[in-house]
């Protein structure tokens, strides 16, 4: 007893405060010289410590959490220079901890806000028996690894910890699955919109659910509380209280004030009042103030009012009061773990915490009969800690639960954990390419009546609409079956749970809403129209808009999609001309061109009339190449939709128009320019026979189709043909991108393009100045390469050829 009286003197006076130069009047130090300056210097500390780590760690796509415990960790490393007295003197650590923990409070509020508990209740069986046996296994080893860790204490006293609460920390501790860290990672590894993606989301939501009622649980116990049992029913008569009696009234108030626009930054305080009451009853009936905070988030409404709030203090919550927290973790942690003596123990007790999940995981999906490779990998993705877990340590370490060197170890176990799991994933799931040269995703490599498998991408209901005909072309009587994938492309912004908000079928704000069921209505009416529609499936993903181009990959291959249909970055206005939508959208369709891993279309929208018309005008342009092909392919199948009429025109190069551009790339090993004049060669020779083919099977057999010819002997002549051709009134161009072409006119018309992602002609056709009315389909063929737009808008002809042609360029 004696033992622990002395200990708990020394950890009190850790905090002591001595006053050296004490103040006349307040009789203590001067404050604005001793906490706020060494406050500034700890934030400055952090942000540029956490920020640096994180950039450095970027590419190993490791989540924020882990910059910022390492920046705390880090701290540890300056213990005795100066630097650490300044950035952690013990007089500043209480107001410290003090100011972290309110960031902790806020924090918790608005994980909260962004929570939903119906997608808990509506959870699968799979995603619901990964989580209960990923919670419950590592409970029972949990206990052995405790007692690997009581090895550190025999050489002083074992007796003075409270081995029985220790066993239940621990046993709490490995059962934590963080799903905001989980949603992070699996957008940086681009598989949330996976089936292994989607599991692990389902699993780790109810996983959560489950370890915040065990923390309800375990902080009752471990305050050496005589009647726990009467804290752990208060806090739960708490939680029902204000779900059933303060929800509903509130979420109408709130609902109605924001539907109004009445609130402002006075009346928001409100909110800040409320959490804070909410956190104190918690911490008043003995369990903690982050499970109020909690509670106070999970039962505000969603949408408008949730995005408000979250919008207005997210900045200041996650990135500066939070991160915090990990300085007192920084400073709790010892490195004489590090130790030779040490050594062994602290790498038995990170590899017995990092396997348990993925033990138990294993062991759940084996009764599904997932692949070893699936369950390893699924195991792996319950692995992420939060902060849940490290407050759960920090509480074990105030209560003299653990001793320095287990909460060490167990520190550093939550890293390693949460650091692995994205090597792993990218080791042994990460998706491969499935699409081999021989099996080529493409139209034209479809037999008549194989699936159409087609992926269409858009942001919002206007794009939708003009997607709806193209997909009715597919959609021929008596033809192959289509499936269709609709994929709504959002920006993510704020804090990674709003992933979640989507892929768990949660709420979304108003607006999202609504552009979701716009959305998902206007492709039910072409499936409940298309009677060989065999599935519409609507997906949406959500990912920054730099790195979406990714998602748009995993999912094209997941569904094995042949043909993945992308709007223009511009839309048609009121008067005809089209107007930039978001330049963003321009950056998206490239670098999905640039490694698609099946045919591409862009879909330049003028609002083309319906397939439901008398007649239907499609002008199918012909120049040669891989991409033209496929246009072709696009266009035949069209062709066999009632009521359309296909005009195929093939431009015929010839003169120096034909000449072959020797700086254009090859598909072969060969370099040089008999090589370019050999590929050149073999793709005219492919060109001819499946022209050939069309003209015998298509124009002589069908009224529909018609074939011409039109030829061109300068750049000049090129726009003259298409201002003819649009004086027939076509309501839709199909055309390839132009890729393998390798004609020099082509080449160097591609110099003055706006748009290269949609070609020359493309380029041309969508232009404002080119006065056209109609629809422009550009398609992109896959199994050659995908563009490189770096450099496709700076030529690769000779200088003196296309002057020969075109005259001297001004700049």
């Amino acid at each position: 007893m004696s033992m622990e009286n002395n200990h708990e003197e020394r950890r009190l006076a850790f905090y002591q405060n001595i006053v050296d130069n004490p103040n006349p009047i307040w009789k203590s130090e001067n404050i604005l010289r001793l906490f706020l300056p060494q406050f500034t210097f700890l934030m400055v500390y952090i942000i540029f410590s956490t920020r640096s780590i994180h950039y450095i760690l970027r590419p190993l796509n490791q989540p924020h959490f882990v910059a910022e415990l390492l920046a705390g960790l880090l701290l540890q490393t300056f213990r005795g220079t100066i630097l650490y007295d300044l950035l952690a003197p013990a007089k500043a650590l209480l107001g410290i901890e003090t100011i972290a923990h309110i960031g902790l409070i806020f924090n918790m509020f608005l994980t909260g806000l962004e929570m939903n508990l119906c997608a808990i209740m509506q959870a699968r069986k799979k995603a619901t028996s990964v989580a209960i046996v990923g919670t419950i296994l590592p409970m029972v080893i949990g206990g052995l690894v405790y007692d690997v860790a009581l090895t550190y204490s025999k050489e002083e006293n074992t007796n003075r910890f409270n081995t029985n609460t220790a066993h239940l920390f621990c046993a709490s501790l490995l059962s934590v699955t963080n799903f905001p860290v989980l949603a992070h990672i699996l957008s940086d590894l681009k598989i949330l919109y996976t089936g292994l993606g989607r599991v692990a989301l389902a699993a780790a939501t109810v996983s959560d659910f489950y370890n915040w009622a065990t923390f309800v649980w375990l902080i009752p116990f471990s305050n050496g509380s005589r009647h726990p049992f009467v804290s752990v029913f208060w806090t739960m008569f708490f939680v029902v209280f204000c779900f059933f009696a303060v929800r509903p009234s509130l979420g109408k108030f709130l609902v109605k004030k924001t539907e109004k626009n009445e609130w402002d930054n006075y009346q928001l305080s409100f909110v800040v009042i409320g959490v804070l009451l909410c956190a104190h009853v918690t911490e008043m009936l003995g369990t903690h103030s982050i499970i109020g905070a909690l509670i106070c988030g999970l039962i505000l409404p969603r949408g408008k009012f949730a995005d408000m709030v979250i919008e207005k203090s997210d900045d200041v919550v996650s990135v500066y009061l939070a991160p915090l927290f990990f300085i007192s973790v920084g400073v709790r942690f010892k490195l004489t773990i590090f130790l030779a003596r040490n050594l062994l123990i602290t790498a038995a007790i990170v590899l017995l915490s990092c396997s348990t999940k993925i033990i138990s995981t294993v062991i759940a999906t084996s009764f599904y009969h997932m692949p070893l490779r699936d369950g390893v990998a699924l195991g792996a993705l319950m692995n992420p800690k939060g902060i849940l877990p490290l407050i759960m340590l920090n509480i074990a370490s105030d209560k003299q639960i653990f001793d320095d060197n287990t909460y060490s170890a167990l520190v550093l176990s939550v890293l390693i954990m949460t650091m692995t799991v994205s090597p792993i994933i990218n080791h042994i799931y990460k998706p491969r390419k499935r699409f081999e040269k021989g099996k080529l995703r493409t139209i034209q490599n479809l037999k008549a009546d194989t699936e159409v498998r087609v992926l269409v991408a858009v942001h919002n209901c206007r794009q939708a609409t003009g997607m709806i005909n193209i997909l009715q072309a597919f959609c021929a009587a008596n033809l192959s079956p289509l499936r269709v994938f609709i994929l709504h492309l959002m920006e993510l912004k704020g804090r990674d749970t709003a992933i979640l908000n989507v892929q768990l079928e949660q709420n979304h704000s108003n607006h999202e809403a609504a552009e979701v069921e716009n959305i998902a209505s206007i492709f039910a009416e072409l499936a409940a129209e298309a009677s060989n529609t065999s599935n519409m499936e609507a997906l949406t993903a959500v990912s920054p808009y730099e790195t979406i181009h990714k998602d748009i990959y995993n999912i094209a291959e997941e569904k094995i999609a042949t043909l993945v249909l992308l709007p223009f970055h511009k839309h048609a206005s009121t008067d005809g001309t089209l107007e930039i939508t978001d330049n963003a959208f321009k950056d998206i369709n490239q670098n999905v061109m640039r490694h698609a891993p099946c045919s591409v279309g862009i879909l330049v929208d003028r609002g083309h009339g319906s397939l439901s018309n008398v007649k239907f005008h499609i002008a199918m342009l012909f120049i040669g190449g891989p991409d033209d092909r496929e246009a072709l392919a696009i266009a035949w199948r069209m062709a066999r939709h009632e009521g359309t009429h296909l005009s195929m025109v093939r431009i015929l190069l010839c003169g120096k128009a034909a000449e072959v551009d020797s700086h254009a790339p090859v598909h072969d090993e060969n370099q040089g320019l008999l090589s370019t004049v050999l590929d050149s060669g073999k793709e005219k020779m492919l060109d001819e026979e499946y022209v050939s083919l069309f003209r015998l099977m298509a124009v002589n057999n069908e009224d529909s189709v018609t074939y011409a010819e039109r030829q061109v002997h300068t750049g000049d002549e090129v726009s003259l043909v298409l201002d003819e051709l649009d004086k027939n009134g076509y309501d839709l161009y199909v055309l390839g991108q132009g890729k393998g072409r390798n004609s020099l006119v082509l080449s160097s018309l591609l110099e003055w393009t706006d748009c290269p992602e949609l070609g020359v002609i493309g380029d041309m056709l969508a232009s404002n100045s080119c006065g056209s009315s109609s629809s422009v389909l550009v398609v992109q063929q896959y199994g050659f390469g995908g563009t490189d737009f770096k450099t496709s808008n700076q030529g690769n002809a000779n200088n003196e050829d296309v002057e020969s042609l075109f005259g001297k360029r001004e700049d």
